[in-house]
């Protein structure tokens, strides 16, 4: 147990699926685990813990930003003794050719805070995911014939931007495929740990195309990404 989750030690598996919203983590686990147990209801972040083809699973919630799933992805790999997170979420697209419900898998990503600076003494702006967990990713998405794209995600600190800054231009500057609001976080307690975390995204929006989807469709049409993200599961669960 920690300040913000309530859950047996027991209960939480070696590898944690995190999408941002905690009703996403409920459909996620009543729609594909066995034997589902919710484990924590603390501030309504849902976790829950079940079996998928016979392989302990745990999804949980972040909430929205660094510092929020900062602190959850701190206290798995810590005190959970979680090995391996893979963010599972929604990201907006700066470029042309990434679209609407198109997966991303996360090299590296592209952090505007101090957070790797204060959590891992990394000071640096790009940090990538791990490596091993990453290409277990690309690996099942051939297998099951699912195209992700790959590159840098911008994770940014803010989401309602002054209108002077031009996103297009700092993606642009930056090398930057993708906007999102975690994996910065979720990395750099990674390598702090010593422990391993990857980030898969579905496309919400395009700065291109101006194309949105509602938190209905985010909700319910992203189970590509999540099924990828379960079978990595599989294969990290061993």
């Amino acid at each position: 147990m920690t300040p913000h989750i309530e859950a047996k030690k027991e209960d939480i598996a070696k590898v944690v699926l995190m999408p941002g919203d905690p009703l996403r983590a409920k459909k996620i686990a009543e729609t594909y685990l066995e034997d589902v147990k919710l484990v924590n209801e603390v501030r309504n972040m849902f976790m829950y813990t079940g079996t998928y083809k016979g392989k302990k699973i745990t999804i949980a919630g972040s909430g929205m930003g660094c510092p929020s799933i900062g602190i959850y992805s701190y206290e798995l790999f810590k005190f959970y003794d979680v090995d391996s997170i893979i963010r599972i979420g929604s990201a907006g697209s700066y470029k042309e050719g990434i679209n609407v419900y198109d997966v991303y898998n996360v090299q590296e990503c592209f952090g505007e805070s101090d957070f790797a600076k204060l959590a891992a003494n990394i000071d640096k702006r790009v940090i990538p995911a791990s490596k091993e967990l990453f290409d277990l990713i690309e690996e099942t998405a051939k297998e099951k014939n699912i195209t992700t794209h790959k590159g840098i995600a911008h994770s940014s600190d803010v989401f309602y931007r002054h209108e002077s800054h031009d996103s297009l231009a700092f993606a642009a500057k930056n090398n930057l495929d993708v906007v999102e609001m975690e994996s910065f976080a979720l990395f750099a307690n990674a390598i702090a740990t010593n422990k391993q975390a990857a980030c898969l995204l579905t496309i919400s929006d395009s700065f291109i195309t101006k194309e949105v989807t509602s938190a209905e469709e985010r909700q319910n049409k992203f189970m590509t990404m999540v099924e990828l993200a379960l079978e990595t599961g599989l294969k990290v669960a061993g």
